[in-house]
């Protein structure tokens, strides 16, 4: 039986590229069976080993995502090391219909645009304990090149220093314990509508 948290408006979580967002969200799934749906985004990359289309993201031409771009069809969308991803506005319609809390991992510029849209969401962002923890986990994952390595970590320093804006994020949360982290990010979302 699915358990609604009280604030049932979609839930935004962002954080740098190996920060452990997917670790978290996806232990919140397991925890909370069918209460919760991660919008899958579009995006132009190829996919990675293990990855499916429609699970993982729905992997789709440029001509396609452009087409979908001209149509007003993405909350937000941005280019990243030469590749688009976008969050369709269809995805999230769909899972709410079906009475779920729908969890978007969003990167920095996908906040922006989802602040400025008529979306009413709540924002988690996930920080690193440091840039070398981070940088440690991105080597470690064995999936990147040299040269994005170096991106990620310039893009983790530039959503690190957008996480420190007042007001952008309704909480902030350091993943240096899983367990610690994972708390935090349950008691967020399950948080009183008074508190």
């Amino acid at each position: 039986m699915a358990t609604l948290p009280p604030d049932n408006r979609p839930i935004v979580v962002s954080g740098p590229s190996g920060v452990g967002k997917g670790t978290l969200y996806n232990l919140l799934f397991q925890r909370h069976p069918e209460t919760f749906a991660l919008s899958v985004s579009h995006t132009t990359r190829s996919p990675r080993d293990g990855e499916q289309d429609g699970v993982h993201y729905h992997f789709v031409p440029m001509e396609h995502f452009e087409d979908l771009i001209s149509r007003d069809g993405f909350v937000e969308h941005a280019k990243f090391s030469g590749n688009r991803y976008g969050t369709s506005k269809m995805t999230i319609e769909e899972q709410t219909k079906k009475g779920r809390v729908v969890l978007l991992d969003i990167e920095m510029e996908g906040v922006k645009q989802i602040k400025q849209s008529d979306i009413a969401a709540r924002y988690i962002f996930i920080s690193p304990p440091s840039l070398e923890t981070l940088e440690s986990r991105l080597r470690g994952r064995g999936t990147e090149k040299e040269e994005s390595i170096v991106k990620r970590l310039a893009q983790a320093k530039n959503e690190l220093e957008y996480s420190k804006t007042p007001g952008v994020h309704d909480i902030v949360i350091v993943n240096d314990d899983l367990e610690k982290a994972y708390k935090e990010f349950e008691d967020f979302v399950y948080k009183p509508l008074d508190a």
